[in-house]
């Protein structure tokens, strides 16, 4: 069932509003150390300190404020639409598999370039 909500914000630096509640899929995810191993050719292997679960929505923008949509969202998997306006855009199919493990599928543009990933996210531990 696709449930449609907005998450208003101004494009720009700074953290994600805590004001808005995070998709239903990431309530039972835990903040902290995040890897994520992209697949694919050239795999490469990144470390993120999730703070707000939405940062996993959009990797590719960081903690840049962004406007997003969401398309659908259950208990196991969101798929959001966001924009970041001069910084960029993005679509994200995010998977639950446990509270630890997440799979991630984004396409976009970041900063003027294209993007898109297809990456394993699994949490490592706190923030150091």
């Amino acid at each position: 069932m696709a449930m449609a909500a907005a998450t208003a914000s101004a494009a720009g630096a700074g953290a994600i509003p805590a004001a808005v509640p995070a998709p239903q899929a990431l309530q039972g995810l835990e903040t902290g150390e995040w890897e994520l191993r992209d697949r694919g050719e050239g795999a490469q292997t990144r470390k993120l300190c999730v703070s707000d679960l939405r940062q996993l929505l959009q990797v590719q923008h960081g903690r840049t404020l962004c406007r997003s949509f969401t398309i659908s969202d259950s208990d196991h998997a969101v798929t959001v639409t966001y924009d970041c306006a001069a910084a960029g855009n993005g679509r994200t199919d995010l998977r639950v598999e446990t509270t630890r493990l997440v799979q991630i599928r984004s396409q976009g543009v970041a900063d003027g370039a294209p993007f898109a990933f297809a990456a394993e996210g699994r949490r490592i531990g706190a923030c150091s």
